[in-house]
């Protein structure tokens, strides 16, 4: 029996009971008290803060450790956590050896895939039941994805990475291994915010993708590698780079208005915008269009924000009745382009600092684990016979 549901429908097997939703959409998959998101009134809050409050007050290390432990730091504990992640920031140069053999045209997620996934053969005790492993997994990713992020953007460019500063805090240490300068207190800053907003998402594709490995009890390099690698998917991560080329295509804002009108007409995405939790603005969205205003003030400004914002304005009026706004990717490309950092590095610095909540899950699964094992609805055929080989056709019936 199908019924009709809303966001999409629900199928109903006739001889079990058991109710199918696309998507697994409003189905709670498990428990958690790390992230909340209400999608009517455009909050979001981690362990019970607002993000508005961590965007300004906070960093993205002490974030962190309140993602994964649930509870801000102490000073003493927060300058231990920090002191760590900047002595393990560096990599073997085995692992070096290895990212120097990717071909200089494969795609930076997949080398930080394959790169996350190497760390699992050099730490390869698994203790999960013993909590100094568990800080020293979460320093080592914590500490060493950026560096991997930004090694491969040197080698695809022929140049050898460079090695991280330990006088460098977290954020400006990753811009100055990837643009090689110091970069601007300002743009550090910046960029910090950045990578506290994108740090957790509730059960999204990746963060689903990371509890159920964790449910096998695997290593944590396995866990952050399988959601990578859900991450790089176009439906998830990189929606950022698609709203830039959009904008690039509209070319001036007074061109916004008739792209949108086509777009509608066509029934074509307009990237950028809508949520599947969100039926405002993406509080994420607010805080980075006001973060890209900070940067041009200071940098010069982007004339792509003047035909991202007579968008926005033409889509309030088209889209904003049906629930649909800016989301976290609208801004934040433009932020990133300001800040210099690659197109194609826009999802891998996602993946900078989504580690965060994806190790906060890991860690919360660990805590009452069971594998998961969901169940499915079978739609093939059944009670079929065996037919010998000289009998069968094709389904073409040659």
């Amino acid at each position: 029996m199908v019924v009709s549901q809303t966001g999409g429908t629900e199928i109903r097997h006739e001889r079990t009971g058991l109710v199918f939703r696309p998507g697994l959409e409003g189905v709670p998959a498990t428990q958690s008290s790390i992230c909340d998101i209400d999608g009517l009134q455009g909050r979001l809050s981690y362990r019970g803060y607002s993000l508005d409050d961590l965007a300004v007050h906070s960093s993205f290390l002490e974030t962190t450790y309140l993602l994964i432990w649930g509870e801000l730091p102490t000073p003493q504990q927060f300058r231990d956590f920090e002191h760590e992640v900047q002595m393990h920031r560096r990599v073997s140069f085995r692992v070096r050896d290895m990212m120097k053999c990717f071909p200089a045209n494969g795609h930076p997620m997949d080398a930080l895939q394959s790169s996350a996934a190497s760390l699992g053969l050099f730490y390869s005790r698994r203790a999960i039941d013993d909590p100094q492993y568990i800080y020293d997994a979460v320093v080592r990713l914590i500490a060493k994805i950026p560096t991997m992020v930004a090694a491969f953007q040197l080698i695809r460019k022929g140049q050898d990475p460079i090695q991280p500063r330990d006088d460098l805090a977290y954020s400006a240490n990753f811009l100055y291994m990837l643009t090689e300068q110091e970069p601007d207190p300002l743009a550090s800053r910046i960029f910090d915010r950045c990578l506290i907003l994108h740090a957790e998402h509730s059960l999204n594709a990746s963060t689903f993708s990371a509890r159920v490995t964790a449910s096998t009890l695997t290593d944590p390099y396995a866990v952050v590698a399988s959601a990578v690698g859900t991450l790089a998917g176009p439906l998830h991560g990189g929606a950022n780079e698609d709203v830039l080329a959009m904008l690039e295509e509209i070319g001036t804002p007074e061109q916004a208005d008739s792209y949108l009108e086509s777009a509608v007409a066509s029934k074509r995405k307009v990237m950028g915008f809508g949520h599947r939790e969100y039926k405002v603005k993406d509080p994420r969205a607010v805080i980075l269009q006001s973060l890209a205003e900070e940067l041009f003030a200071r940098f010069g400004h982007d004339e792509l924000y003047d035909v991202a914002h007579a968008l926005e304005t033409a889509a309030a009026i088209r889209l904003g009745p049906k629930g649909i706004y800016p989301n976290v990717d609208f801004y934040s490309g433009l932020v990133y382009r300001k800040l210099g950092i690659p197109r194609d590095l826009f999802t891998p610095v996602f993946a900078i600092s989504r580690v965060a909540g994806w190790l906060a899950h890991w860690r919360e699964q660990l805590g009452a684990n069971r594998i998961f094992r969901p169940s499915q609805i079978y739609t093939g055929t059944s009670m079929r016979h065996w037919v010998p080989a000289d009998e069968r056709v094709n389904a073409a019936g040659a």
